[in-house]
């Protein structure tokens, strides 16, 4: 039986109700099928292999009754995808080299992974000796949680088998196959160096929780000399929106499903809400709760979300239950400043800005965390905002990436931030006005005004007066009568998507952690939370304070007044 092609052609009939991203991946598989066929589509589907390791993890005692129950069908989609595409050049190398699978939890994530590295210890076979197989967390007890599923359901197995019983063994730390001298062990950062380290299987457990891409670089660097090695990344979504899963991997997958990316190596299966809107209708739980699908469970499951729901309604904790009892990430407050969601709709990528106005913000941060430059650029009908960081690293590089939860290095790399390279760690003025004066110069801008936080600004202030006395430099005030009013039009603008962006992680990392304090003359946004992790917010919000009243539709430009068209 093919349960890929039975749970797919339902979900993609709308008999099996599913997520927008899950009905992707159905399309994916069913148009795959038809593209086996052509000579230019390097895959193959073998039903009977995937059934093999179906069959094997219907075999697996729960760890919890010690009895062995049937696949959920999501399940079987999901190990059918791993285990049933292969190369056609090479049939015993596995198409797909990574993973994610999100849902919310108590959906079963972590014990079908453990079955995964379960059949790879006893199974595998490419390589046929020597597999590394790792369960890697954030923290070492996040890590445990999967490797001591797999140590119980190991156990239950040599209990009724002599073969496996003889042919592995089980210490504290390691479970070792003796038979090919294959091993499973767990993984976090503060494990330690590993020698040898070639992981066959790497399995990242809630990567929702690591804040830097430290572990997926280990693992895919210890793979490199692999050619059939697998990495999966299961989790559940976060509230840290700055959070390598939610900045890099979730979004990658996505557009990887919608065929914005082709990458024919990399599988995903994310099971989430689609709408705020929808947790309150039960018929829709299961988008994000596909367990719903088991009749036994039916009953249990609903009353336990139904009972989440009801009480996080009433106690105001509702951002905490939709994102894991939903999945649907969230920011932490809920008096945030922006709906990330609509920030996200409103991403264009990077926009040409050569010989464009530009107003620019600076939020001058202390000398040894964060120095912000953000501009908004003009454009046809709406604002195209970007961003630029300094970074300082007085008190450590790595103690800066953990307490602002930005990857800094990696966005060096991007071209979105610099980090300092004094040896004191604080950022350099002097080095701040270079790439300011660089940026403009070699975009041909037309800078409308330098507007700025005066906190801290004097040093920039002098060298600006110097190199740029053309540069109109204007001082913000920074306090609700000034910045009520463009704090609220920016957040209707980008609801509107009259304002736009390029998708910079800072700047939208500074959105996400904004929060808003209100007194008796309006708003804004709340400066001592967060602190420096709202920088390039702060900057943006100094520019548009300024340039919002401009008029996109009718603006004139000087060639518009001097053309022959032109009247009054």
């Amino acid at each position: 039986m093919d349960y890929a092609k039975e749970y797919a052609e339902k979900v993609v009939n709308g008999d099996r109700i599913a997520g927008q991203k899950v009905i992707l991946a159905a399309k994916r598989y069913l148009n795959d099928l038809q593209k086996q066929a052509d000579d230019d589509f390097p895959y193959f589907y073998d039903q009977e292999r995937a059934n093999k390791v179906i069959s094997f993890m219907e075999l697996l005692p729960d760890p919890k009754t010690m009895r062995a129950y049937p696949l959920a069908d999501f399940q079987r989609f999901i190990i059918a995808n791993l285990y049933g595409w292969w190369r056609k050049d090479d049939p015993s190398k596995r198409r797909f080299r990574k993973g994610m699978l999100s849902m919310a939890r108590k959906n079963g994530k972590s014990i079908l992974i453990s079955g995964v590295a379960l059949y790879e210890f006893l199974f595998g076979k490419s390589p046929e000796f020597s597999r590394q197989i790792f369960c890697t967390a954030n923290d070492r007890k996040q890590a445990n949680i999967v490797f001591t599923m797999i140590k119980k359901r190991l156990n239950a197995l040599r209990a009724f088998d002599q073969g496996t019983k003889k042919g592995t063994k089980i210490t504290r730390d390691e479970i070792s196959n003796l038979d090919d001298y294959s091993y499973v062990r767990s993984l976090s950062r503060d494990t330690g160096t590993v020698d040898g380290f070639e992981p066959h299987v790497g399995i990242l457990d809630e990567y929702a929780a690591s804040r830097t891409i430290e572990m997926m670089e280990l693992l895919e660097s210890g793979q490199a000399l692999l050619d059939n090695s697998l990495i999966l990344i299961i989790s559940t979504a976060g509230f840290d929106l700055n959070a390598p899963m939610h900045t890099i991997e979730y979004p990658y997958a996505t557009k990887i499903l919608n065929g914005k990316v082709e990458d024919d190596t990399y599988f995903a299966y994310i099971a989430e809400q689609d709408s705020l809107v929808e947790v309150d209708d039960r018929e829709m739980w299961i988008k994000s709760n596909p367990i719903l699908s088991v009749p036994a469970l039916h009953d249990q499951v609903y009353g336990y979300l139904d009972k989440r729901w009801t009480e996080a309604k009433q106690k105001g904790t509702k951002n905490s239950v939709l994102v894991k009892n939903y999945n649907m990430w969230r920011q932490a407050e809920e008096d945030s400043y922006m709906d990330i969601d609509a920030w996200n709709r409103a991403e264009v990528g990077p926009e040409n800005i050569d010989g464009q106005r530009v107003w620019i913000g600076i939020d001058v941060g202390k000398s040894s965390d964060l120095f912000a430059i953000s501009w908004l650029v003009p454009k046809d009908g709406y604002w195209y905002a970007d961003a630029y960081a300094f970074v300082a690293t007085k008190y450590g590089l790595d103690a800066k990436i953990k307490a602002d939860r930005l990857d800094y290095r990696r966005l060096q790399a991007m071209g979105q931030c610099e980090i300092s390279k004094l040896e004191s760690g604080v950022i350099d003025v002097e080095r701040v006005y270079a790439w300011l004066d660089d940026f403009v110069t070699s975009h041909s801008l037309d800078v409308q005004a330098i507007c700025f936080d005066p906190a801290q600004y004097g040093p920039l202030m002098t060298q600006i007066e110097k190199g740029h006395p053309e540069w109109e430099q204007i001082s913000i005030r920074q306090g609700t009568l000034s910045l009520s009013m463009p704090t609220k039009q920016f957040r209707d603008d980008v609801l509107d998507k009259r304002v736009r962006h390029s998708g910079n992680e800072v700047l939208t990392g500074a959105m996400a952690n904004a929060v808003l304090q209100s007194d008796n003359n309006g708003v804004r946004i709340n400066k001592n939370k967060y602190s420096n992790k709202i920088d390039a917010a702060d900057a943006l919000l100094d520019a548009y304070a300024v340039c919002f009243r401009e008029d996109l539709d009718n603006y004139l430009t000087d060639d518009d007044v001097l053309s022959d068209d032109f009247g009054f």
